[in-house]
C-alpha cells in the first residue's frame, strides 16, 4: 500500500458522507488531513472515528461561502504544516425537487455560493499555496457528479453548478500545468449513505414516475478516489466516473 508520510491534505465537506469516507481513507494511508466543514462537533466525531490515526486528523471548521474565511483556512494550513499536497474540493449541497419556476432566487444563490463559489475559493487558495511552496505543485480533486453530465428532473440549480465544476476543472488543469498542479474530477453516482437512503423508496424519473435506483457501496468511491490520489505527480486523471453497475445513467430518460 502506498504511504504518504508528511503529506498534507485538505478535505472539504469532511463531516459526513463522501468527504468523511475519503478523509478516513487518506488517514489510513498515512496522510495528515485538515477536516473542513461547518460543524465543529461533527468534525470532532470524525477525529474520534479515525481511531489510531486521530493524531493526524485536524478539524478546521470553516464557512466556505465566505472568501475571507477560506483565505484564513489556507493560511492556517500553511502556517501549521508548511505546505499543501492535496485538496479534495468536495463540499456541496442539494435542494428538494423544484422546477425552474418553483425555485427561489435565494435558493439559487445559496446553491451557487456553496457548490460553485466555495469550490472556487478553495481551489484558488490551494493554487496560491501550491505554486509558492518547495517542491512546487500538488493535486486538486473536484467532486463533480453524474449531474455534471446529465441532470435529474427538478434539479436545475444542482445541475448548473455541477456543470460549472467541470469547467472549473478543465480551466484549472490548464492553468496548473505551469506549477506542477494536477487538477482532476471525480463524478460519483448513487452511493449508499444517509443522504441517499430515500433512493431505495423512489427517485423522480424523466417520465414523471418514481423508481428506486441502485446504489454502490461507499468503499467503491474511496477506492476510486485513492487511485487518483496515488497517481505519480507526472500523471493526472482529468475525469473519472464511478457508479453502481446497473444505475440508469447511460441512456437516462
Amino acid at each position: 500500500m502506498t504511504t504518504a508520510a508528511n503529506k498534507i491534505a485538505v478535505v472539504t465537506g469532511a463531516s459526513s458522507g463522501i468527504g468523511k469516507a475519503c478523509a478516513l481513507g487518506l488517514l489510513r494511508e498515512g496522510w495528515t488531513v485538515a477536516l473542513v466543514g461547518r460543524r465543529e462537533g461533527a468534525l470532532q466525531e470524525v477525529v474520534a472515528e479515525a481511531g489510531e490515526h486521530a493524531a493526524r486528523a485536524m478539524p478546521m471548521p470553516t464557512d466556505l461561502t465566505q472568501e475571507d474565511a477560506v483565505r484564513a483556512l489556507f493560511d492556517a494550513v500553511q502556517q501549521r504544516f508548511g505546505r499543501l499536497d492535496l485538496l479534495f474540493n468536495n463540499a456541496g449541497m442539494s435542494l428538494p425537487f423544484a422546477r425552474p419556476h418553483e425555485l427561489s432566487g435565494d435558493d439559487w444563490r445559496r446553491m451557487v455560493d456553496i457548490n460553485l463559489n466555495g469550490a472556487f475559493y478553495c481551489l484558488s487558495h490551494a493554487f496560491r499555496l501550491m505554486q509558492a511552496q518547495s517542491p512546487q505543485g500538488g493535486r486538486i480533486i473536484n467532486n463533480g457528479s453524474i449531474s455534471a453530465h446529465v441532470p435529474r428532473p427538478g434539479a436545475i440549480a444542482y445541475a448548473a453548478t455541477k456543470h460549472a465544476i467541470s469547467g472549473l476543472t478543465k480551466a484549472a488543469s490548464l492553468d496548473g500545468r505551469a506549477f506542477g498542479i494536477a487538477v482532476g474530477q471525480i463524478d460519483i453516482g448513487n452511493v449508499t449513505s444517509d443522504m441517499t437512503a430515500a433512493m431505495a423508496k423512489g427517485v423522480p424519473q424523466p417520465d414523471g414516475t418514481l423508481k428506486p435506483e441502485p446504489c454502490m457501496d461507499m468503499s467503491a468511491v474511496v477506492a476510486t478516489f485513492m487511485a487518483m490520489v496515488n497517481l505519480p505527480p507526472s500523471a493526472n486523471m482529468l475525469f473519472t466516473t464511478v457508479m453502481a453497475t446497473t444505475m440508469p445513467f447511460v441512456g437516462r430518460g
